[in-house]
């Protein structure tokens, strides 16, 4: 499938409303569709988030291939259309500037409400604190004069001084209730000027009337107030209208002031239900906008990553909201768009693997063809060919002379060799081939018959062999048998010219695995050459000086590890060679400790054989 970066870039003047990738639209002509000049725009530079990502293992004539369904279905690589505009500020800068909006509207309702809580106060105040009590005081100096004139008018009639009591307390009563007056009506006010006006007239009474009769002898009827009974009538109705027409206004004072804290409590409580109207529609408006710029987005955000994250690499990762969110969207679709694209890789190299696992299973199904005809059909004629010149050499004997028979004898060995690689070579690739059941493998009892069907070479050469009690593990015992055969026939066949060979298998125990050395103390492996004596067919003797065909540690070496084990050179041994082994325990041995030899020391003296 062809990518569309890969090809030429499409004619985007012809096509009306479009516009080129990454072209922002002139002011004022955010709807107007592209005019066509009749010039094909150039093709678009491809942009990071449609380029899938270099892989180090794809080979180069796959790259294409790969970033095909990458960029082929990724729409977040498209721009917007031209009559789209996408804010350019981030999600913390849209949350500051609404929190900072919300805060000064908060603001601006706290001091309104502030503003009516104070008026309300302060009318209430008013009310409580000046015209009510004010009021009162008129009353009381009312009364305070009233009080004063009954006890003059009574003194004047009687002449007894005890009349004289009430206008002596009335005149107390005036002075505290002028002075409470004075106190609460503010100066100039009508109020205080309808105080000034009670106390003239009141003084005027005071100095005409109540003090010359207060000044009389007692004992007798005060002559003067008969003579100024009418002036003093007169005189103390103009007292009783000044302090009408002032009480008159306080009342309508407190009317008034009570209409207006009424009408200031109706409008205060109007002004908070608007404040808790605006605050529950600002919280509309914040929960909203949060929702169409930040959770929507980041929901269908959420949505797409979660389709993709189940597998549907083609399903586009759209962006939207403020401009951090696009990011986040644009990056991720980056990653979608590269996984799609290592996902066609993987696909292909799989099918690869494939192939090659099916040509692996023929190639071996071809192998094994050769191992039967190898064991059977090229065997076949190295026997005729050995046993036909042992009989020509018996049968000719008297005709032939010492080189014929050299020949001869030349012939027969090479054919003997011939038939043990062969054999060599079948044991070698029958190795995790042909899949034996394993089972528990007593190995001291495998060790045991490796030294008896070595005991002639072992006699010949004078080898003492010792051995810690081995382990039971699980594996093949065909195998594991060749293996420690392999191991003792090495060990005795390089021993050294200068003393008499000696053999130690030790085991110990670290962890979940055995570890079997096999040490002697021949001729030994210089450490340069200690990967290559695992190799096949790699010799570091002629054959003249040591025989064999170079498999038997190669094979060693594929018997450990199909049974889950490694074998190691010991590098610090000396003089001689020392093999370090491992085989995983059985499931079901018991514990020990680890670095302890399976039985103690002294213990392998049942083992020793000459």
């Amino acid at each position: 499938m062809a990518s569309h970066v890969d090809g030429p870039g499409p004619d985007i003047s012809a096509t009306p409303g479009a516009a080129p990738p990454g072209a922002r639209p002139p002011a004022g002509h955010d709807t107007a569709p592209a005019r066509s000049t009749g010039t094909p725009a150039p093709a678009p530079a491809p942009t990071p988030a449609t380029q899938p990502a270099p892989s180090s293992t794809a080979p180069s004539n796959t790259a294409p291939a790969a970033s095909a369904p990458a960029t082929a279905t990724a729409p977040s690589s498209t721009p917007p259309s031209s009559g789209s505009r996408r804010s350019r500020r981030t999600t913390q800068q849209l949350l500051t500037r609404g929190v900072c909006a919300a805060l000064a509207v908060l603001a601006v309702l706290s001091v309104v409400g502030m503003v009516f809580f104070a008026r309300a106060t302060s009318v209430s105040d008013d009310l409580l604190d000046r015209t009510t009590p004010a009021l009162v005081n008129s009353a009381n100096l009312e009364s305070a004069l009233i009080n004063q004139e009954t006890g003059i008018r009574g003194y004047g009639l009687s002449g007894q001084r005890d009349f004289l009591q009430p206008y002596t307390e009335g005149a107390t009563q005036e002075r505290q209730a002028v002075a409470q007056l004075h106190w609460l009506l503010p100066a100039g006010s009508p109020a205080s000027r309808d105080l000034t006006a009670v106390l003239k007239v009141a003084d005027h009474w005071q100095d005409r009337i109540a003090r010359p009769i207060a000044a009389e002898p007692a004992g007798a009827p005060a002559p003067l107030a008969t003579q100024r009974a009418d002036e003093g009538r007169k005189d103390f109705d103009a007292v009783r209208a000044a302090l009408t027409v002032q009480q008159t206004r306080l009342r309508a004072q407190q009317v008034s002031t009570r209409a207006e804290l009424n009408h200031i409590d109706t409008e205060r409580d109007v002004v908070f239900v608007v404040i808790a109207g605006v605050v529950l529609l600002l919280a509309v408006l914040i929960f909203v906008g949060l929702r169409r710029v930040v959770t929507g987005p980041l929901d269908r955000l959420s949505q797409d990553v979660r389709r993709v994250s189940r597998g549907d690499f083609n399903h586009p990762v759209e962006g939207a909201g403020p401009a951090d969110l696009r990011r986040l969207a644009s990056d991720v679709n980056t990653m979608r768009e590269r996984l799609a694209a290592e996902l066609v890789f993987t696909n292909r190299a799989r099918d690869q693997l494939d192939e090659q696992a099916a040509d692996l299973r023929r190639s071996n199904a071809e192998l094994e063809q050769f191992a039967y005809v190898a064991s059977h059909d090229l065997q076949e004629p190295l026997r005729k060919v050995a046993s036909f010149c042992q009989l020509l050499e018996r049968r000719y004997a008297a005709q032939l002379d010492d080189r014929a028979r050299t020949y001869i004898g030349f012939a027969v060995d090479g054919a003997n060799r011939m038939q043990g690689l062969i054999n060599d070579l079948l044991e070698f690739s029958r190795v995790g081939r042909l899949h034996a059941e394993h089972g528990p493998v007593d190995l001291e009892e495998v060790l045991t018959r490796v030294e008896d069907s070595l005991s002639i070479a072992i006699e010949e050469s004078g080898a003492d062999v010792r051995h810690d009690p081995l382990p039971t593990v699980t594996g093949d015992r065909t195998q594991l048998s060749m293996l420690m055969q392999n191991l003792l026939s090495n060990a005795i066949k390089f021993r050294s010219p200068d003393r008499p060979p000696r053999l130690d298998v030790t085991v110990v125990r670290r962890g979940p695995v055995w570890e079997i050395a096999v040490a002697d103390n021949g001729i030994g492996i210089e450490q340069a050459y200690a990967e290559k004596v695992f190799v096949i067919f790699q010799r570091l003797h002629t054959r003249e000086t040591y025989p064999g065909n170079g498999i038997g540690l190669a094979l060693c070496k594929k018997i450990v590890e199909y049974h889950g084990g490694t074998i190691t050179l010991d590098p610090d041994h000396g003089p001689g060679a020392r093999l370090v082994l491992t085989l995983p325990v059985m499931d079901d041995a018991p514990p020990a400790a680890d670095d302890e030899p399976l039985a103690p020391a002294g213990a392998e003296a049942a083992g020793e054989r000459a």
